[in-house]
């Protein structure tokens, strides 16, 4: 019996419009996706009513999205949906992929004892949807209208006016703030006469869920040119009970519309399957058809028009960046708005929500882009490089990291205008970087206890003092009582880590933490006294030395600044090695320049390329690379598969 996930519908709901005297409603959110109903829970956790808009009359159908990030489980954490969600989901931690069927790859993502949580889960966005749902309308702050879509939209300096279209004829809402979370094909970026801008690449994928009891492994596997399908990539991913997500890339000249037709996928994965050695029936659940696609718009504002999740940017599905970046866009406006709307910040904070997300945008892209150039690479040149990594891969395990997906990570704010400069020359965990959530212990009158920092801070910001003495702390704990004044209705916690063998007593307005090994302090990369003010979307505001300088945060947070002194933080962590570093380039290049190279003159550019690096190395090392890509042409073979359910 199919165990797949089938949403309910609700009934359509009827409202009044919004009078000619009455006040404007605060927020309307267009749009519920998990960007859209994560701004209402934002802003309603800060207690602003808002009103939730969504055209169809039900969570949306079919695993979509599936793969959600741990930075994606912290905010749903935050945002009071993340304990139903991490009951359902199903953790891994890696992958393989194949050439054929060698395997070419195997990775796993960072992870250690100090996680709270796992790398990676996978669970499909319907689900997501529904849990999320069924907050919503518990909120007695959220109001949910269904089968509600705006047919206009009529702006000013104070408001918006939506025109919306219900089964109950028309109405009219107006609202001080509009945010729109309506997705890729975004009738409000329609209505705003506003377009995405950007690259969509070649190459189109057929995704489909079937219900199959496998006993292969939760973990991304990837096949390039199988012989189940040649000449075409495939994607497995399991879900929850026993339901797996198949992706396919479909050959230029094949007709997508024909190839989207039930028949022909259940035969495309029949062949899969059954050169996967399978005996076990399955069914095809749900099926859908992607491009990849690098867009946004310039600015995510637009007068009190805000845009988030797919409706301001999308990004290729290599990596999975589409929803964990949508719900950072969430987490990111819904502080920021609320702040504005409260009164306790400047409308240019919001400016500054544009300036970061885009940002993130374009880190997604410069990640996810390389991804997709190996998923579906778009020209000559890179299908010949692509290709020819994967041959090398089964011979030179080196070139397999070429291949790696570089699974989505938070995202930095590095280049915000609202980010602290530092003193050149600081490491470790720098202003605009993501506060990871790790283990703690919290001391307390019958000893420590453990929790996590996530837990600690909260869902608003946080003030952490590291090896601070007893007058340190009552400094921190000033200092956040008086940013939680300036900033109210916004939580603020006092946090500190006592330097060794100090005295520092926990309070109401202030939580010790017992770090008797220094392994926070190292982590964070902070020296003895240093304090770090962290945001409700996790990112660190800024980190100090001079503790007095605290006192400036909330004026800076008005008008959306960051005092002038000091360096930009631009720092990015990666873990690829210079030799790693020096492969990416050369693919890259090569890449490009068969590209430009003439198409008769392919054959012999190489030839002139192999000529001068030959006899820029010396006699065994050509001799060395001349045998190892001669073997490669005769090994890679398609014969029977080395990963069937009992070696997988």
């Amino acid at each position: 019996m199919s165990t797949y996930f089938q949403p309910q519908k609700y009934p359509a709901t009827e409202f009044a419009s919004t009078g000619a005297t009455d006040e404007a409603l605060p927020v309307v959110v267009v749009g519920a996706g998990p960007v859209g109903m994560g701004v209402a829970l934002g802003l309603a956790q800060r207690g602003i009513p808002v009103a939730v808009l969504e055209a169809a009359d039900q969570v949306s159908f079919g695993s979509r999205a599936i793969c959600i990030s741990r930075h994606s489980l912290e905010v749903a954490a935050r945002l009071g949906f993340g304990p139903e969600l991490e009951k359902i989901v199903l953790p891994w931690v890696g992958g393989r992929s194949f050439y054929r069927d060698e395997p070419v790859l195997h990775f796993e993502m960072a992870h250690g004892d100090h996680d709270v949580r796992g790398p990676m889960v996978n669970v499909s966005q319907s689900e997501i949807e529904q849990i999320m749902t069924d907050t919503l309308l518990a909120h007695p702050l959220i109001t949910f209208h269904w089968s509600s879509s705006v047919a206009g939209v009529l702006r000013s300096d104070e408001d918006v006016t939506l025109d919306v279209d219900t089964a109950f004829g028309a109405r009219r809402l107006r609202a001080r703030w509009v945010v729109a979370a309506d997705g890729g094909r975004s009738r409000m970026r329609e209505l705003a006469g506003i377009r995405l801008q950007g690259n969509s690449y070649q190459g189109n994928y057929v995704i489909a869920d079937i219900h199959w009891e496998s006993t292969l492994p939760a973990e991304r596997m990837v096949w390039f040119d199988p012989p189940s399908n040649p000449g075409s990539t495939i994607i497995m991913h399991q879900q929850p009970r026993d339901i797996w997500r198949i992706d396919y890339q479909l050959d230029s000249a094949d007709d997508a519309e024909l190839e989207t037709q039930e028949d022909r996928i259940r035969d495309r994965i029949t062949r899969h399957l059954d050169w996967l050695e399978n005996d076990v029936p399955w069914t095809l659940e749900w099926h859908g058809f992607y491009r990849a696609h690098a867009l946004a718009l310039d600015d995510f504002t637009h007068g009190r028009i805000l845009f988030a999740g797919d409706a301001a940017h999308l990004v290729p599905i290599f990596g999975v960046r589409g929803l964990n970046s949508g719900m950072e866009d969430a987490e990111t406006l819904a502080w920021t708005l609320a702040a504005v709307v409260h009164g306790t910040a400047d409308e240019s904070l919001l400016q500054a929500y544009s300036v970061e997300r885009r940002a993130a945008w374009q880190q997604n892209v410069d990640n996810a882009g390389k991804s997709t150039l190996i998923m579906s690479p778009g020209s000559h040149g890179y299908r010949t490089t692509r290709d020819a990594v994967l041959a090398l891969a089964t011979t030179r395990p080196e070139f397999g990291h070429l291949v790696n997906p570089r699974q989505s990570s938070a995202t930095h704010a590095h280049l915000s205008p609202l980010t602290w400069p530092v003193a050149e020359g600081t490491t470790g965990v720098l202003p605009g970087d993501p506060m990871e959530d790790r283990r703690v212990r919290v001391a307390t009158a019958d000893g420590s206890v453990e929790s996590s920092l996530n837990r600690v801070r909260g869902t608003g910001f946080a003030v952490l003092g590291v090896g601070v003495d007893p007058a340190g702390a009552r400094m921190v704990a000033a200092h956040a009582s008086a940013l939680a004044m300036a900033l109210s209705p916004e939580s603020v916690r006092a946090v500190v880590v006592p330097a060794p063998g100090a005295a520092v007593d926990g309070a109401a307005d202030l939580m010790v933490l017992d770090d008797p090994d220094g392994a926070l302090a190292q982590a964070l990369g902070a020296s003895a006294g240093e304090c770090f003010v962290i945001r409700p979307d996790g990112l660190v505001l800024c980190r100090v030395r001079d503790l007095s300088l605290l006192g400036d945060v909330r004026d800076h947070l008005k008008t959306a600044t960051a005092p002038a002194l000091g360096v930009v933080p631009t720092h990015t962590e990666t873990t690829a090695t210079p030799d790693e570093l020096l492969r990416e380039n050369v693919w890259m290049g090569l890449s490009e320049a068969l590209d430009q190279a003439g198409e008769s003159d392919r054959e012999g550019f190489l030839t002139r390329l192999a000529l001068l690096l030959g006899s820029q190395s010396g006699r065994r090392e050509f001799e060395e690379a001349l045998a190892a890509a001669s073997h490669v042409s005769g090994k890679v073979s398609s014969g029977t598969p080395r990963h069937s359910h009992t070696d997988a």
